[in-house]
């Protein structure tokens, strides 16, 4: 039984009631899986709802990334093109990001959200008319890359930092974790899924599906209470009085003045500057290193995805028990340990391992250092440090890049292993220069 008030130190006692949900058919799966310590965070009636629309919009990222370039290679036939219509997607979020993360500390999150998803569910639709009327071209697919990383750097800090204002601190480990489960769901059955649309029912309906996903998502997200009960209560409100471009500022110094929050945005830009970008390289140890084909490739991805579930639901069960500072360092620096392995192998066996191995410590990773970004950020300013941290992926364009290069160079055995130890090495002088970052909660 959850007592009649629930207690938030940031906030006033907020009457339970309104942060359960009314019994519906729907939702009773729901109401026995909230029984279950792993499951806490869904007994809160707008965590579910952004719950259900990150599953949704989640689903449908992960089947565009496999539809647009199955669409561009069928049109051109270039692996240039098909390298660049994902790089441009980098783009909006290196110049989008700080724009988006004052806006919603500024204004509505949940608005924000709603047009960003409402956007990006009306580019699906319009990308699946251009193909069944026989008029899409490949600059088509370039424009509507843009925009839709475009409305998804406003989507993504918006929506991360509303788990914060749905649930009460000591659940946001759990939460986080929760929506880590989704992303790796989605991440495992999004693109096969659109593989097995494409081949049955074409690129053109494929599309179609992808954007009443993200207008399902939209539905969830419009049923969200109007002021979350855990939100700051300037939040949705244009109230602060310095301008917008000195929020933006300010913003970017607490993220530097804050001992925590700064630990958090280097662990993850040193993560995705050295460590994420190896994937870029898997067809070639599928095909010429290892030589076990698309099927082994598959299989290495798969062996990654069920280790950052694994990952996921540890952090959903275990919740603010976990030593967050050196549990992030730790698994960033084993990180790289574990791919300069997965680079000197030639057995596939070990290869799996080293690759369930690697999912586990992105995810165990890149999750916590967003709950501490979270947790050490006061609500007004959650908004512009989760813009940061979304700045990431930006980092790990860069990465790409300069694994490509470095593969030319040296090899792709070499480039992986030196860059993973270059990202362990790093993170060692950070543990060491910075010894307070260990004892962060």
């Amino acid at each position: 039984m959850l007592s009649p008030m629930i207690e938030n130190k940031d906030h006033e006692a907020v009457p339970d009631a309104a942060n359960q949900a009314k019994p519906t058919q729907f939702m009773r799966l729901f109401g026995v899986l909230s029984s279950l310590n792993a499951f806490d965070s869904l007994r809160y009636r707008d965590y579910r709802l952004i719950w259900y629309g990150q599953i949704f919009s989640s689903m449908g990222q992960w089947m565009d990334e496999v539809t647009r370039g199955w669409l561009m290679y069928q049109l051109t036939n270039s692996t240039v093109q098909l390298g660049l219509v994902i790089g441009i997607q980098a783009i909006p979020f290196l110049f989008l990001s700080p724009l988006a993360g004052g806006t919603a500390d500024r204004y509505s999150r949940k608005t924000q959200v709603v047009w960003a998803q409402s956007v990006n569910g009306l580019l699906y639709a319009l990308t699946a008319l251009l193909i069944c009327t026989g008029w899409i071209r490949s600059w088509h697919l370039y424009v509507t890359a843009f925009l839709m990383a475009s409305v998804q750097a406003f989507m993504l800090p918006a929506r991360t930092a509303m788990i914060s204002d749905a649930v009460p601190r000591h659940c946001l480990t759990n939460a986080i974790g929760l929506s880590s489960i989704v992303w790796n769901l989605a991440r495992s059955t999004g693109p096969a899924l659109a593989g097995v649309l494409i081949a049955a029912l074409g690129t053109g309906n494929t599309y179609y599906i992808q954007a009443a996903i993200f207008f399902l998502a939209t539905y969830w997200t419009v049923k969200l209470s109007p002021v979350l009960p855990f939100a700051a209560k300037t939040n949705g409100y244009p109230v602060q009085k310095e301008s917008f471009a000195q929020s933006i500022i300010e913003g970017w110094k607490f993220s530097w003045r804050n001992e925590a929050v700064r630990m958090g945005v280097i662990t993850v830009m040193l993560l995705s500057l050295f460590m994420i970008p190896f994937r870029t390289l898997l067809p070639v140890f599928a095909r010429d290193i290892l030589k076990i084909g698309a099927t082994g490739q598959g299989l290495l991805l798969t062996a990654m995805g069920f280790g950052a579930l694994c990952s996921s639901v540890l952090i959903a069960t275990t919740g603010d028990k976990l030593p967050r500072g050196k549990l992030m360092l730790g698994a960033v620096t084993l990180y790289g340990f574990i791919l300069a392995i997965f680079a000197c192998s030639s057995w596939f066996k070990l290869s799996l391992v080293m690759m369930g191995l690697a999912g586990i410590c992105n995810v165990l990773s890149y999750a916590l250092v967003q709950t501490v970004i979270q947790s050490y950020s006061p609500a007004e300013f959650r908004g512009r440090t989760m813009a940061i941290f979304s700045m990431s992926q930006v980092v790990a364009t860069t990465g790409s890049i300069l694994i490509g290069a470095l593969s030319f160079l040296l090899g792709v055995r070499w480039a992986v292993a030196s860059l993973g130890l270059l990202g362990s090495l790093c993170m060692i002088i950070v543990y060491i220069a910075m010894p307070r970052a260990r004892f962060i909660r």
